[in-house]
């Protein structure tokens, strides 16, 4: 459960920054802006990485690392789909 509650909590938010790109690649858009949601993620993770890390620590704290870890390989798969090129 502690590895599976933030995979869940992860793929709302997950599932919709993925449409968002495709969503901005389908509709041609810059390659800046098409990043934009994976630079926003990023930015999340990190925030929640800080968290984890520095203000709850512990065993609670490993709550919010699982949590910034998935939501980084969102992130990740993201970016991929950005930076692909537009057909």
């Amino acid at each position: 459960m502690m590895i599976g509650g933030p995979l869940l909590i992860v793929l709302l938010p997950g599932v919709l920054i993925l449409m968002l790109t495709w969503l901005f690649r389908k509709m041609k858009w810059n390659k800046v802006i098409r990043m934009i949601p994976s630079m926003l993620t990023v930015i999340a993770a990190a925030v929640l990485f800080y968290i984890s890390y520095v203000e709850v620590r512990g065993f609670e704290g490993a709550g919010y690392l699982f949590l910034s870890m998935f939501l980084l390989l969102f992130a990740v798969v993201s970016y991929i789909l950005a930076k692909k090129p537009v057909q």
